[in-house]
This record gives structure tokens, sequence and C-alpha cells, in this order.
């Protein structure tokens, strides 16, 4: 059906695993670096903090037990948001070796 040898055949896996290996990396340093500037986070962190500053004042313990969750949410988004990128860029690297593996093995 098809006439492709088996040279064309590593060469294309070559080409697709070096090509998944480049948007893996760079969808990584895309989400570390897309989380480090998220104004978003920082207006919610810097609202919550007034926000259980003027609990604190007011003496409403509600108030600032529920700021304190909202923190530690915001915290636990970050490190989420982290992990992605870190196993994005990882999983870039792997494809990377498996192309040296192809490469140095034909």
């Amino acid at each position: 059906m098809f006439d492709i040898m088996d040279g064309q055949i590593l060469t294309m896996l070559i080409f697709i695993l070096a090509a998944l290996g480049i948007l893996s990396s760079v969808g990584g340093i895309f989400v570390l670096i897309r989380k480090t500037f998220s104004s978003e986070i920082t207006q919610i962190a810097e609202a919550t903090a007034k926000l259980g500053e003027k609990g604190i004042s007011d003496d409403l313990s509600g108030l600032v037990g529920n700021a304190s969750n909202l923190i530690d949410s915001l915290n636990q988004l970050s490190k989420t948001a982290s992990g992605i990128g870190i196993f994005l860029i990882i999983m870039g690297s792997l494809f990377f070796v498996g192309v040296a593996v192809l490469i140095f093995h034909a």
C-alpha cells in the first residue's frame, strides 16, 4: 500500500518526537512565565490581605478565617501551575532523550 522504507519511518519518528519535545518544552516555559506575571493572582492576594486586616481591626474572626482559606487556595493554585510547567519541561526533555537514542542507535 505505502512504499515507505524502515529508514523513512525512523526519520519520521525522530521528527515527530523532536516536534513534541519542542512543543512540550515551550509550553512548560510559557506556563511558568505566565504564572509568574499573573496580575490577577497578585490583585486577589492584595485584596485578601486588606480584608484580613479589616477583619482583625473590626474583630471579625469569621472574616479572618475565610481570608486565610483564600490565601491558602491561592498558594495551592500557584504550586499547581508550577508543577504543570515543570512536568511539561521534563516531558520535553524526555522526548529529546528519545530522539538522541534513536539517532545514535540508527
